[in-house]
């Protein structure tokens, strides 16, 4: 018997050995667990251009929207491990979610990290219609209209929801959250004016605050932003400590043999070292990790360093599904 289990093991792992080595030979297909046309689809698909050229393989890729992202992330923890799913998110999809949401499974445990790829601060912006010109007004004018002010998210602990929660939390007065199925309709909203306001990613909201399409108030972390020289960072507005940085990065489902994770690593690297691409995300304020920073185990240390870290405010805030 115990022949039969070690001859059958070795059988095994000659066939992943195969696997890995003939990898990919079709298709890969990126999970992007928002809508298209939002910050996470637009960075998937400028990335999985570039990785297709890497890896000699299409890159798809396909769009699970839903209950603040878990819908999308939970379709790539079903998936077989095999190098063919990629699950794509940020820090509220892979680290926020698992303190609002019942999921049946563990963002930590279930997915196998790839590469951290990028990350940029908020963006506090507004329709042009709100009447407040600087931060400080803004928060005045949400004070006297306490509970009223539209704030549009990608759902419930999205980055959007939890950094606009956070946003409530140091200013003293409520918003009136309206879900969508990404920041990218969320936009169009605001852009039409059918919501205020949005605390959204820098690299979605840029794009229509250079063609003076909103206004923007500050910038969530301690610096400006080169893409972005004339927008204020909150401490320079009058908001100092709201610091919110939405990173984001790849997985695959558990158990994705190391020989194929190494493979879409170096699909990565290579992406993010291609000057092409480097421009194209600067240009809306993404800014890529240095190369040391890249690797799964980076990751996987990033990952569960931001658990510990937003857990434990996620749950004092009493944010959860109803």
């Amino acid at each position: 018997m115990n022949k039969l289990i070690i001859a059958a093991a070795a059988a095994l792992a000659i066939v992943t050995s195969a696997d890995a080595e003939n990898f990919p030979s079709r298709p890969i297909t990126i999970i992007v667990p928002f809508s298209a046309g939002g910050p996470t689809d637009a960075l998937a698909r400028v990335l999985g251009d570039r990785m297709r050229q890497a890896l000699g393989q299409t890159i798809v890729v396909e769009n699970v929207t839903g209950a603040g992202g878990t819908l999308g992330v939970a379709r790539a923890v079903r998936a077989a491990p095999d190098g063919y799913t990629l699950s794509i998110g940020h820090l509220g999809t892979h680290v926020i979610n698992g303190a609002i949401y019942p999921l049946t499974f563990d963002l930590v445990k279930d997915l196998d990290p790839v590469a951290l790829i990028a990350s940029n601060p908020m963006m506090i912006v507004s329709k042009n219609d709100v009447p407040a010109k600087n931060l400080k007004e803004l928060i005045a004018w949400i004070k006297a209209n306490d509970g009223k002010v539209t704030a549009g998210t990608a759902g419930l602990g999205s980055g959007a929801h939890f950094s606009g929660v956070y946003f409530e939390q140091l200013i003293g007065a409520k918003l009136q959250f309206v879900p969508y199925r990404g920041t990218g309709p969320a936009l169009l909203d605001l852009v039409a004016g059918q919501i205020d306001l949005i605390v959204d990613q820098a690299s979605n909201s840029l794009p229509q605050v250079k063609a003076g399409k909103i206004r923007p108030y500050g910038i969530t972390a301690d610096k400006r932003l080169a893409a972005a020289p004339d927008v204020p960072t909150v401490d320079e507005a009058g908001l100092p400590g709201f610091h919110v940085e939405l990173w984001s990065a790849i997985w695959v489902p558990k158990g994705t043999p190391k020989d194929i994770i190494a493979k879409l690593n170096a699909a990565v690297v290579e992406a993010l070292a291609d000057p092409v691409v480097r421009k194209r995300l600067a240009e809306v304020g993404l800014e890529i990790p240095p190369r040391d920073k890249q690797t799964p185990e980076a990751l996987a240390a990033h990952q569960q360093a931001e658990v510990k870290k937003w857990w434990p405010m996620i749950k004092a805030a009493n944010i959860k599904v109803e």
